[in-house]
């Protein structure tokens, strides 16, 4: 008799698995899976959203289903409308959720009108339809996310404000010179950028967002307000059953939970005391635990050598439009530490800039803006771990290789 496979979330993870395997997919979105990378494009008007959705699963999943309880002694799912689905093998891709800052004006999970995070394909809708030219809008954040949704607006005419409490944009990702330069090409976009500032409270007429309060007292009007303050594992079904939670799901190499029937992958799930909220390792993780479970649920004797998640190196890649668009890709470690190697060349005519960061013999990180042919000889080199070739490090930055 075949594994049951129970599939809850419709993200990139459990998409993937779903196109993989025949399981029950329980989608909470009334969307079909969809890539959520590309959701600013929707937005901006780039794409329309049928042209974002993943590929099929193998079998129809179930839309517009909320999983709220997990029964492990009975090993079924309840869904919000009662129902129960069986399982043999449940596998968590709940995902992550925006997190709401502690601002004065919101009050819990209700927003006023206007107020919209940037995470689901319905915000992103929701947004298109109150956004025209010349309406003010505020995005809170100023990360991967918030930069995506605020070239967004500017390209559908919005009057837009990037707020970064940071001292800069894309502080995790870019190093000082290449957020520099992001910042010079959002303002050329016409978004006004305040780093360095905090905000503190929203004020609102009539259930309507009006303005933005800043903590040094300054005050920005808006009549649309986007929540890009980061993400957050979505844990509460799996904390709720008695995993084993950290920041998210804990898992082992083989993706399981501290219930050997039960697997975590994606945004929810930490391996290795490292949680990834990217999808290059959804992706990773997704296919590890389709080869692993495609054995068993086929009644087939196990891989000799079972196949093994031990993590992702994941590089963040990014397109910029407008008038002029600006690619931009970094991985590793940007910043260098004592002892480092550096090579870094800029040309502000083709605003093209590339620095990677050498320790040892391993290329441990670097950043490139504007012109990415190099990236691919970079990504390779980076994530295979390997002693470099004994050559000029010059080399590493040319665009042999390159895509």
């Amino acid at each position: 008799m075949s594994t049951r496979i129970v599939v809850v979330g419709g993200g990139t993870a459990g998409a993937r698995l779903a196109q993989r395997l025949p399981v029950t997919l329980l989608g909470e979105e009334p969307h079909t899976p969809y890539n959520r990378l590309l959701l600013a494009d929707v937005l901006a008007g780039r794409y329309g959203p049928e042209v974002i959705a993943l590929p099929e699963a193998r079998e129809p999943a179930r839309l517009g289903a909320r999983a709220v309880r997990i029964d492990r002694a009975a090993r079924t799912v309840e869904c919000a409308d009662g129902s129960l689905v069986p399982y043999d093998r449940l596998v968590l891709a709940t995902g992550s959720a925006p997190v709401l800052p502690p601002l004065r004006g919101l009050r819990g999970a209700e927003l006023p009108s206007g107020v919209h995070p940037f995470r689901t394909l319905d915000d992103c809708l929701a947004l298109r339809e109150l956004v025209r030219p010349g309406v003010r809008a505020v995005v809170i954040g100023g990360g991967l996310l918030g930069v995506s949704a605020a070239r967004a607006l500017a390209a559908l005419g919005a009057e837009v404000m990037l707020t970064q409490q940071g001292e800069r944009l894309m502080e995790r990702q870019l190093d000082e010179d290449s957020s520099a330069l992001l910042r010079t090409h959002m303002e050329e976009l016409g978004v006004e950028v305040h780093t360095e500032c905090r905000v503190s409270g929203l004020r609102q007429r009539d259930g309507a967002v009006t303005a933005v309060e800043l903590a040094d007292g300054f005050v920005l009007d808006a009549q649309v307000v986007v929540l890009a303050c980061g993400v957050r594992p979505r844990v509460a079904l799996a904390r709720e059953a008695g995993l084993d939670i950290r920041t998210g799901v804990v898992v082992d190499d083989e993706l399981r939970t501290s219930d050997p029937h039960i697997h975590a992958i994606g945004d929810c799930a930490e391996h290795a005391g490292r949680v990834y909220g990217l999808a290059g390792p959804a992706l990773d993780q997704a296919d590890v635990l389709a080869d692993l479970l495609g054995a068993e649920r086929t009644g087939g004797p196990a891989p000799a050598d079972r196949p093994r998640y031990t993590g992702t190196r994941a590089l963040t890649r990014l397109t910029l439009g407008g008038p002029e668009s600006l690619d931009l890709a970094a991985f590793g470690e940007t910043t260098p530490a004592p002892g480092d190697d550096v090579v870094q060349l800029t040309d502000a005519t083709r605003r093209a800039y590339r620095k990677v960061v050498v320790r040892g013999d391993r290329l441990v990180g670097g950043v490139l803006l504007g012109d990415l042919a190099a990236v691919g000889t970079l990504a390779r080199a980076w994530e295979g771990d390997e002693a470099l070739p004994d050559a000029p490090l010059l080399h590493l930055l040319t665009h042999d290789g390159g895509s």
